[in-house]
């Protein structure tokens, strides 16, 4: 096909001719394109003389010449009888109109004879295919088939049918005497108007050897796309055409003087004339081959020459009546049917010769169309699967044309078309989580070229003769028409308008099946690419060195246990791993495990359909992932890892497309390993995810040890029980996949791909330092309340989550993420406070100590990376979540370090006025990052932590007004402090309602800083006015005892069910009320004392 495009493109002449003809009130409409061309421009031709006689050969006969061509041929035209499959070679040059442009496809004399049914008493036998809404149609000489099934012993069934059909025995005519001297004048008369060709002239060979060798090539001299109406044709013509002078194109025909034109041969010319944009037809006649006369006639005028008229619309009625009828019952594609019209007869019938095939128990391949038909079902649709601006509205008759294919063929003589014809059904499915590009740049066709099949097929089909002509005759009509699947009971009815119009739209049920379950989707895609693998393991000739395994036995998915040792090799896999994947730009020479040559069309088909199982398997494992099923991710990403082993295996380099779909693998592997880390919980059930295994799955690894042991990543993908051996692969396949991205190759390609995969990685190192940090915390906490120092695990664990949170922010600097920047500021933040957490001092009574420096420094280290974390973020609008999570975490901080300071007060080291300075200090800066304002979840949190730093710096402050002795002014500061902060911490504690008892403690505390300011007052009334102010802050209370009255009451509701908690402290309660009830007793009795003291003296 290439050869003939490139010749039609070089030599071709191609025009476009429109012909309206009108004959009184009939109008028919043509329209042709001649789409091929291998004839030069039409040849001048010189008129005979009168009386020459067509019997003597001219003097340019028998003599080669580079217009004439060989010796008894011209490209002129032939009179040769039409080889079989002529439609077929037209349909494999013209791939592009095969489908849905055109709908038939045939030689000319065939669409003649067709249309000239109702006129004609002679037989009509057809072979009719369909593809598409396409219909090829072949002569089919029944006769020439018999003869060949009596040397070779097929169609015998066929003989048996249509010998009960006809009801009589067949018999072969011969050529009349007069037939022949009628040829010989044709020969005679054709070269004899051939004037003398310049030799300048130079004609293309028109074929080469690839296609002369399957014997199905298209050797018309031109090929025609017609318009006839609405019925659109793809013809071929020999019809020789002359010009010069005044008649630039005009079709010359001999005719006997004696004998009249009839209705069958002025239809024959006009048609002619219409195929091939001829506008004009020159008669020559003679009597007894002595030239008489010419006559120049129109082609529109050819439909009322005398004795030949005819009406152009009924042939437009006869020509649409039968593509109707055709297209209605011809509807299985791949199917030969045979239309037959006995000589004689009105009836037409249509049989289906593959069911009757079918019937007769014969083998397919016995049909002489089977291959013919599966080459152009495939090669439609891998045109239509090449084409870039193809939709998805024709995916369902690529389906149909494949799957027709892949009927029709043997597996053991037709692998490669089998093969190729599975990966495109599996190409059909889009796996939209996957890049469509192909890895090695080939075509779908799985690296098979157009005529690589050529081989096989030189062996099936032999080339046919050139036969004689025969004719059919019976005497009686047919007794049985069951076997027909379609019957025209008059010719008569052809020529009635629209007869058959009802049926002419039917089409074939081509819908695709669209599935929205992606696992159902690739399901398919592994069906298609295991039969693909099968058809191309059973045609490689050299068996295995492997011993033969049983499909139906499953091959172990099994997990080991992995010791830390075990989790340390996953590096040295890892780096193996790389250097195999790695690009190399040397192909592979030797052969392959199964015995494949590289080169062949197994050895680029296996590639491809290994590639396109990896990328199923791919979406499956993503999948999973997405539905939690994380033991079934890990076992779909372990044989989408096994199958890009088994490409690696037997691929010589990898294409660029190929390692960023590798990247991708990994990167989903390193992702399952993390989710199955971060749910050890539910390890039973991943377990039993993973070791599930299919049919398909289990023959598609079958396939994939004939070519490698898939054992490369076995590490990185076994479900181990250690999570921190399953993080460790993770980041392991995080940092495969970016050394490949970052590789010379994939620099410039990935891109996009490695900010994702740098993402990933910052984020496996976060979870490993939180995982290190959390094992660190867990140690601390056994330790508990025992007397202990740091011991060096603690310390290496805190150097690993340290080395990981780097790592991680590095990462993220990479791709500029301030937000996971910040995250992983605020984790190490956290690590520090741990870290300060394990440096405290205990003393010999298991007591906590004082507040040592090392404690000191750490929460300072703390504050530090908070604050870095907050500058990361740069504003709150944004990132309102992190930048609250980062502030409540610094605000804690300051919070802790403050308290530990106050609650266990260095007093060894610094001085009390020191302490307290640095407790005022980092409470106010806890406070500043108390947001009291934004309405959020930690509103509630940071009201109660302000109210509960007011309540500390007041206590602090009390303590120092009840302890200072001297300097006067600095007891008023400490006691307006005091109340200052009593004032603040009351209102707070008030609009809490989730806080009674510290309400009610506070207000106790301040009562008694009352009390104690009044004993150091003098003055009776001053007394007077603070006790006042004391009762006052007593009445107070009367809103947290009813606080705590409301939820003694719902505690005791509660109470039947034990699994109720109650979040107020019921000793502290009674604590609190052990302390309200004397201290309320002190102020009235001494408000009954002052008021007893003020009346004597007044009196």
């Amino acid at each position: 096909p290439g050869d003939r495009r490139r010749a039609s493109s070089e030599n071709c002449v191609y025009f476009l001719l429109f012909l309206v003809i009108c004959l009184g009130n009939n109008e028919v409409k043509s329209r042709a394109v001649v789409k091929y061309s291998a004839a030069p421009p039409p040849s001048s031709y010189a008129l005979l003389q009168e009386k020459t006689d067509l019997k003597l050969p001219p003097a340019n006969w028998l003599r080669e010449n580079a217009q004439l061509g060989t010796a008894g041929t011209t490209v002129l035209g032939s009179s040769r009888k039409s080889k079989p499959f002529t439609s077929f070679g037209m349909a494999y040059d013209f791939i592009d109109c095969i489908g849905d442009d055109v709908d038939v496809v045939s030689d000319s004399e065939n669409i003649k004879k067709l249309l000239k049914i109702p006129y004609s008493k002679s037989h009509v036998s057809m072979a009719v295919h369909r593809v598409g809404s396409t219909l090829l149609l072949d002569e089919l000489d029944i006769q020439e088939l018999f003869m060949r099934s009596s040397q070779t012993g097929d169609w015998t069934w066929l003989k048996e049918f249509y010998q009960r059909l006809i009801d009589q025995k067949w018999q072969r005519k011969k050529k009349s005497k007069e037939q022949w001297n009628e040829k010989e004048q044709v020969d005679t008369y054709t070269l004899g108007h051939v004037s003398s060709v310049s030799k300048e002239q130079n004609l293309p060979t028109l074929f080469n050897e690839g296609e002369n060798s399957q014997d199905l090539r298209n050797d018309f001299v031109r090929n025609i796309l017609w318009t006839f109406e609405d019925i659109h044709m793809l013809v071929g013509s020999n019809m020789p055409i002359f010009g010069g002078g005044r008649y630039p194109a005009v079709s010359l025909r001999l005719r006997d003087n004696n004998k009249p034109i009839n209705v069958l041969t002025g239809i024959d010319y006009w048609l002619d004339n219409l195929m091939c944009n001829v506008p004009e037809l020159v008669m020559c006649f003679h009597v007894n081959g002595i030239v008489q006369k010419y006559e120049m006639i129109k082609t529109e005028d050819i439909p009322d020459l005398e004795n030949s008229m005819f009406s152009t619309r009924v042939v437009k009625d006869i020509a649409q009546n039968i593509l109707s009828f055709l297209k209605s019952s011809c509807t299985k594609e791949g199917h030969t049917y045979w239309l037959f019209k006995a000589s004689g007869s009105d009836i037409v019938k249509l049989y289906d010769l593959t069911t009757l095939c079918e019937e007769a128990a014969e083998e397919k391949c016995q049909n002489p169309f089977t291959l013919p038909v599966a080459v152009l079902l495939y090669k439609v649709a891998s045109n239509m699967m090449l084409k870039k601006s193809q939709n998805r509205k024709n995916y369902g008759t690529i389906r149909t044309l494949l799957l027709n294919c892949i009927k029709l063929l043997d597996e053991e003589r037709h692998p490669q078309i089998i093969a190729s014809a599975h990966y495109m059904l599996a190409e059909l499915f889009q796996l939209d989580d996957v890049s469509e590009d192909e890895g090695n740049g080939e075509s779908l066709r799985g690296g098979g070229s157009e005529d690589s099949y050529s081989d096989e097929e030189e062996e099936e089909e032999e080339e046919e003769e050139e036969d004689e002509s025969c004719s059919y005759s019976t005497s009686s009509e047919p007794q049985d028409d069951s076997k027909a699947v379609a019957v025209i009971k008059s010719v008569g009815e052809l020529s009635v308008p629209e007869k058959y119009k009802s049926t002419h739209q039917i089409r074939p049920n081509c819908t695709f099946p669209v599935s929205q379950d992606k696992e159902e989707k690739c399901r398919l895609v592994l069906s298609y690419v295991l039969k693909g693998l099968k058809a191309v393991d059973n045609s490689i000739k050299k068996e295995s060195d492997l011993p033969a395994a049983d499909p139906s036995t499953p091959i172990p998915l099994k997990y080991e246990e992995r010791s830390q040792k075990g989790a340390r090799d996953v590096e040295k896999e890892i780096a193996l791993l790389l250097d195999r994947v790695g690009p190399c730009n040397e192909e592979l020479k030797v052969m392959t495990r199964s015995g494949m040559l590289p080169g062949t069309w197994q050895h680029r088909m296996k590639l491809q359909l290994f590639l396109k199982a990896s990328k199923a398997y791919f979406v499956l494992s993503d999948a999973a992932t997405n539905l939690l099923k994380y033991g079934r991710a890990l076992r779909y990403i372990k044989l989408a890892l096994q199958c890009h082993d088994g490409y690696c295996s037997i691929s010589g380099g990898l294409h660029p497309q190929v390692l960023l779909f590798h990247c991708q693998c990994l990167s989903l592997c390193g992702d399952v390993q993390l989710m199955l880390a971060q749910n050890a919980s539910n390890r039973a059930a991943y377990l039993e995810e993973y070791n599930y295994q299919t049919k398909d799955d289990q023959e598609i690894l079958h396939c994939l040890h004939r070519e490698s042991s898939c054992q490369a990543f076995s590490m990185a993908t076994d479900l181990a029980s250690d999570p921190e051996y399953q993080l460790i692969v993770s980041s392991k396949c995080y940092e495969a996949a970016h050394d490949l991205l970052t590789s010379g190759v994939l620099k410039d390609l990935g891109q996009e791909q490695l900010g994702q995969v740098l993402k990933r990685l910052g984020n496996i190192r976060n979870e490993m330092g939180v995982f290190y940090m959390n094992q660190a915390a867990a140690m601390q906490a056994e330790k508990q309340g025992v007397r202990r120092s740091v011991c060096v695990a603690e310390q290496e664990l805190w150097k690993k989550s340290f080395s990981c949170f780097e790592k991680g922010m590095q990462d993220f600097n990479a791709i500029s993420d301030s937000v996971n920047t910040a995250l992983l500021l605020c984790n190490i933040g956290r690590l520090m406070r741990i870290c300060a957490q394990a440096h405290c001092v205990t003393t010999s009574e298991h007591s906590r100590g004082e507040f040592s420096p090392e404690e000191a420094l750490y929460y300072n280290k703390a504050i530090d990376y908070y604050q870095r974390a907050l500058k990361s973020l740069g504003c709150r609008e944004g990132h309102s979540a992190v930048w609250d999570s980062v502030n409540w975490e610094l605000s804690t901080t300051y919070f802790t370090l403050a308290t530990l300071l106050q609650d266990y007060a260095p007093l060894s080291r610094k001085a009390q006025e020191q302490i307290e300075r640095e407790v005022t200090e980092s409470m106010m800066k806890s406070l500043r990052y108390c947001d009291l304002q934004t309405e959020s979840a930690r509103q509630p949190l940071y009201q109660y932590r302000a109210a509960t730093i007011h309540h500390r710096l007041a206590s602090m402050y009390h303590s120092c007004y009840r302890n200072q002795v001297g300097d006067e002014s600095v007891r008023k500061q400490h006691k307006a402090l005091a109340e200052q902060h009593y004032s603040k911490a009351v209102r707070l504690f008030i609009s809490l309602s989730e806080a009674p008892c510290e309400l009610l403690r506070t207000l106790l505390e301040r009562v008694a800083f009352a009390e104690f300011t009044m004993a150091g007052q003098n003055s009776s009334a001053v007394k007077l006015k603070t006790l006042t102010g004391a009762l006052e802050i007593m009445c107070e209370t009367r809103h947290a005892f009813k606080l705590i009255h409301k939820e003694l009451l719902e505690q005791q509701e509660k109470a039947s069910d034990s699994s109720s908690s109650s979040e107020l402290n019921t000793e502290e309660v009674v604590k609190l009320t052990g302390i309200f009830e004397p201290s309320f007793s002190f102020l009235l009795l001494q408000l009954i004392k002052l008021s007893t003291a003020s009346k004597r003296k007044l009196r």
